[in-house]
């Protein structure tokens, strides 16, 4: 059986974990692609572009989105809001591609409520906490205030890794690349339980 549509992947995991190094080192390995930019509210960082690494709006901007239902997930972390547009993930997904999610536990719940027969998701973590507070640092981007909110969040994330159809634990990043590429790969084969009934049927009616 061939899809003829596309496809979902959910990868969710601790600030600090690695996620955006793992999407940029296997995203030319995975055919057609649509990486969802979230929009947010929090304050741009320096080096980020308008549009490339998010949909930077104000808090008012936001709320009348929600209002007008034009997420297909939103949530508030860390004091700001990030939300997934609908319309841009659908288009994707009738052109065939696979659409990628960089989301946290409360996002992958939405999609999964929504469009879980075409999701595949992924749980990606440091392989300790302690590795995890040490990249956090390392990178210099964060206050020791906002460092502490990541760390006890991330504390609280991990417990829901069963929640997830992978783990994928970012020790050596081509290690874990190379699995997440298989996974990727797998993603775009499930097929929705419509299309498998429907197999089914045909199935049985040329007996």
């Amino acid at each position: 059986m061939n899809r003829s549509s596309g496809a979902i992947l959910v990868l969710s995991g601790p600030s600090g974990a690695g996620k955006s190094s793992l999407i940029a080192k296997i995203i030319d390995q995975i055919g057609p692609t649509y990486f969802s930019i979230s929009t947010t509210t929090r304050p741009m960082r320096e080096g980020e572009i308008d549009g490339v690494h998010y949909h930077f709006v104000s808090v008012e901007e936001f709320k009348r989105e929600i209002d007008e239902e034009m997420f297909l997930e939103y949530a508030v972390v860390h004091g700001n809001y990030y939300g997934t547009s609908l319309g841009a993930v659908k288009k994707a997904l009738k052109e065939g591609k696979l659409v990628i999610f960089d989301i946290d536990v409360q996002g992958h719940d939405a999609v999964q409520n929504r469009l879980s027969d075409i999701t595949t998701s992924v749980f990606i973590t440091t392989p300790t906490l302690e590795e995890l507070k040490r990249r956090l640092h390392s990178r210099s981007t964060d206050s020791e205030e906002v460092i502490a909110k990541r760390v006890e969040m991330a504390k609280r994330e991990v417990q829901r890794i069963s929640e997830y159809d992978f783990l994928v634990v970012n020790d050596q990043l081509d290690d874990a690349a190379e699995v997440l590429v298989s996974i990727a790969k797998a993603a775009r084969m499930k097929i929705p339980t419509l299309q498998i009934n429907e197999f089914v049927q045909l199935w049985e009616a040329n007996a």
